[in-house]
């Protein structure tokens, strides 16, 4: 098939490479020049692992990049709408939507055959139904349903691993309109095989994106609560509370060999300094004001914003039980992004404790393998120094503090072997063996 993707982020980008690996026809367009132009020299604008090497493969023949969204649509067969939908604390933001759905209905006034616009852009629901769908009616002066069709198809792309996710899906949601618009939508899917495919409306396609990441988001501050607690009662260690939770076969099931399974969803009953990125905050702060708009309170879901926006001031609390007074204290931040494999620092714990240290004093040593450049935009203002290795960051050092469970991290152990002292570790990910180090904190310890 011919396929536009309008938007060139980590969902639109990551969907335009992979569907063009599959085998459809790809245009991925965006209305910045400098990333169209990278992509079509085959350099991705984001860090994604595995991305440009498939980006490099596939771009100049069956996938380019463009930003003349009115070409790309005229000679596509469908549309995926990937553009952003940021949260202002009240309201996601659907300006871009909004535009784009303006531009792509524009585009369908001019064609003939059945156009089918796909939202992958995450939308609380009634949107694609209520603001979109008129949109490209009004634009377009044609009829959703009859001349056009409308569906929503929510990404489950965990950031660091988005290209395999993508590439090996676990289910795959097609809301439609109609029947012809499900139907192109499944052409469109055909080429993932043995996965479980769920038909259904737009509003209910809306709700599972929202529903999921709500579900990861509270079992993250569950966990956290309990560290919380344990940490407060003398020998008991919340990685060891976990683990016999993680036991019960209902969670970590056992084969019929006696083997014992454990599942992905288990990292999300690990105890932590706090969930970020662009997903878990936005999505679980927009559901709770969808409900508020609705009439109805989430009480669960604030709690879960709640001890996530006070989960890096335990950390912060941890630096200040041994040290009450930090000023010039030399202290290195291990990881900067909010999870490993990727750069992105939206939300990402490290904000607040950097920023914390960097009030109280504390000279800051950071070292991230990929974020660094994105956290001197956040960190502009801030005296941080950024090192090259894990080495340099923690040369010297007197409190070393892990925010990213980045594996290089694991070898931290052997590294600090070869200095003379022995630094206050303060595990945020609670990623290290607590015996290892002679001086050693951690959330729910």
């Amino acid at each position: 098939m011919n396929i536009s993707v309008i938007g060139t982020g980590y969902v639109g980008l990551v969907s335009g490479v992979c569907l063009s690996e599959k085998g459809h026809n790809v245009v991925c367009v965006d209305n910045n020049q400098n990333k169209v132009d990278l992509i079509n020299n085959g350099v991705s604008p984001i860090h994604e692992d595995g991305l440009n090497d498939l980006l490099r493969g596939s771009i100049g023949n069956r996938l380019k990049s463009s930003i003349n969204l009115h070409d790309a649509v005229i000679n596509s067969d469908v549309s995926l709408i990937a553009v952003g939908t940021p949260f202002d604390g009240s309201l996601i933001d659907l300006s871009y939507v909004k535009q784009v759905s303006k531009e792509i209905g524009l585009s369908i006034k001019k064609k003939d055959n059945y156009h089918v616009v796909i939202v992958k852009s995450t939308v609380v629901p009634g949107t694609t139904d209520d603001v979109i769908t008129p949109l490209l009616e009004k634009y377009s002066g044609k009829k959703a349903g009859k001349d056009f069709g409308v569906g929503m198809n929510p990404e489950f792309l965990r950031e660091g691993v988005a290209v395999d996710d993508f590439m090996n899906p676990d289910r795959i949601i097609l809301g439609g309109i109609d029947k012809t618009t499900h139907n192109v939508m499944k052409e469109l899917y055909q080429v993932f095989k043995d996965v479980d495919v769920l038909l259904t409306n737009n509003k209910t396609a809306e709700m599972i994106k929202y529903t999921s990441n709500s579900l990861l988001a509270t079992l993250i501050s569950f966990s956290n609560e309990i560290a919380n607690l344990c940490s407060n009662i003398k020998a008991i260690d919340v990685v060891d509370v976990m683990k016999g939770v993680h036991l019960d076969k209902r969670i970590s099931p056992i084969l019929s060999s006696g083997e014992r399974i454990k599942p992905e969803i288990v990292s999300y009953i690990e105890a932590g300094c706090g969930f970020g990125g662009s997903c878990f905050p936005k999505d679980v702060k927009a559901l709770i004001a969808y409900g508020k708009n609705e009439n109805l309170p989430m009480p669960l879901l604030k709690s879960v914003i709640d001890i996530n926006n006070n989960q890096p001031k335990r950390m912060i609390d941890l630096l200040l039980k041994d040290y009450p007074i930090i000023k010039n204290l030399k202290i290195s931040i291990l990881g900067l992004a909010f999870k490993p494999g990727t750069d992105d620092m939206r939300e990402s714990p490290s904000l607040y404790i950097v920023n914390e240290i960097h009030k109280l004093g504390g000279k800051i040593y950071a070292y991230d393998p990929v974020a660094e450049i994105e956290a001197k935009k956040y960190f502009k203002n801030l005296d941080v120094k950024y090192c090259a290795t894990v080495e340099d960051a923690v040369l010297n050092t007197e409190v070393i503090m892990i925010l990213t469970s980045w594996p290089e991290f694991k070898n931290l152990q052997e590294i600090l072997s070869k200095f003379e002292k022995s630094p206050l570790i303060i595990d945020g990910r609670r990623m290290l063996n607590k015996f290892d180090f002679e001086r050693y904190e951690g959330i729910g310890l």
